[in-house]
């Protein structure tokens, strides 16, 4: 058994990232931490209840944790991920409610409960980790390893020329994560999926229809771009609706932005590596996020020939294999999705 410990942002690709590890048997989600970014940290608790409940599993715990970066005002994104997060996608409010403890609490608690056992993931900024480690340096060393969502390097930001959202949250935070890790053993520096390996997972319309087809939903699940904006699924299979509903709107922003009608499963394939279900390779680095340059902002920088004669304190994922990866998504998301009982014919407008 593989234990989680995620901390996202929830989000469209974090929900993508949440099911997938949720339709792995060998996979126990310790817990979910929830921080503000791509919406408000309130509203990110309960996208990951209502996700949990639609996918049939209770017991999981979802703490909050910061509402805002460390240093700087919150800046939401609602025009990616849509008003509630989720896209299009519309989910009753949950029954479970959100835990009374802190999401630091969490953290400390849970890690230093299960030394060596427990792998972070972290799909969002990176404020409350760090919060984390201002309570408990050791962390690095308690977790059997960490993976984050974030950065870019030799590469196009998707916030600024030079920054990925999730740093640009917070950078000061980023910042701190990775001087944590400053000096340790290569296993246990963390693994960063930047954006160089993750805009490489490209959804499109047809792992829609296969995520259908493997989830014996009764019909083709089309989402396409000749569609009007909005439409919403018809799907008798609930999740296959709910994440195509949230798709589309992740499509619609990509392509609005002249990047084609596709969605971009950063966090998804951070959860894949995570638990060791999709190949990738990694290159040692000392990183370094920048935080006073106002053009730079949230700029990361990978030194992977020690120029700076500083030790390294990441391992920054290189090369990937989207069809894989691809193929590993759709087939455990669908037989989770089969398993679930049919919603009905679900008609809109």
């Amino acid at each position: 058994m593989q234990s989680i410990l995620m901390d996202v942002d929830t989000g469209i690709d974090d929900a993508l990232a949440l099911v997938y590890l949720l339709s792995r048997p060998e996979v126990r989600i310790q817990a979910i931490t929830c921080t503000a970014g791509n919406v408000g940290a309130r509203q990110v608790a309960l996208n990951n209840l209502a996700l949990l409940e639609l996918c049939g599993r209770s017991g999981v715990e979802v703490a909050i944790g910061a509402e805002a970066p460390l240093k700087i005002p919150l800046v939401t994104t609602e025009e990616t991920h849509g008003p509630q997060g989720i896209g299009y996608a519309e989910l009753p409010p949950p029954a479970q409610a959100i835990s009374e403890r802190h999401a630091v609490d969490v953290w400390v608690e849970t890690v230093r409960a299960h030394p060596g056992e427990i792998t972070g993931l972290i799909t969002g900024p990176m404020t409350n980790f760090a919060l984390a480690l201002r309570r408990e340096p050791e962390l690095p060393r308690l977790l059997r390893g960490l993976v984050i969502m974030g950065g870019c390097f030799n590469y196009q930001g998707n916030t600024t020329p030079t920054a990925e959202w999730n740093v640009s949250v917070d950078p000061h935070a980023a910042q701190e994560v990775f001087a944590a890790y400053s000096g340790l053993p290569s296993d246990k520096l963390p693994v960063v999926c930047a954006l160089e390996t993750t805009e490489r997972i490209e959804l499109r319309p047809e792992h829609l229809q296969r995520l259908a087809e493997a989830a014996g939903a009764a019909g083709p699940e089309l989402v396409l771009p000749e569609q009007p904006e909005g439409q919403r699924s018809a799907s008798d299979n609930p999740l296959v609706a709910c994440l195509a509903d949230a798709i589309r709107f992740y499509m619609e922003f990509h392509r609005l932005y002249d990047q084609g009608y596709v969605a971009h499963m950063h966090d998804a394939f951070a959860a894949a590596a995570a638990i060791g279900r999709t190949p990738f390779q990694t290159r040692t680095a000392t990183v370094h996020v920048e935080t006073q340059s106002p053009r730079l902002f949230g700029t990361t920088v990978a030194d992977f020939r020690g120029l700076w004669n500083e030790p390294p304190n990441a391992r920054i994922v290189t090369s990937n294999d989207p069809a894989q990866c691809f193929d590993e998504l759709i087939a455990s998301v669908g037989s989770l999705a089969r398993a679930l009982p049919a919603s009905g014919h679900r008609v809109y407008p």
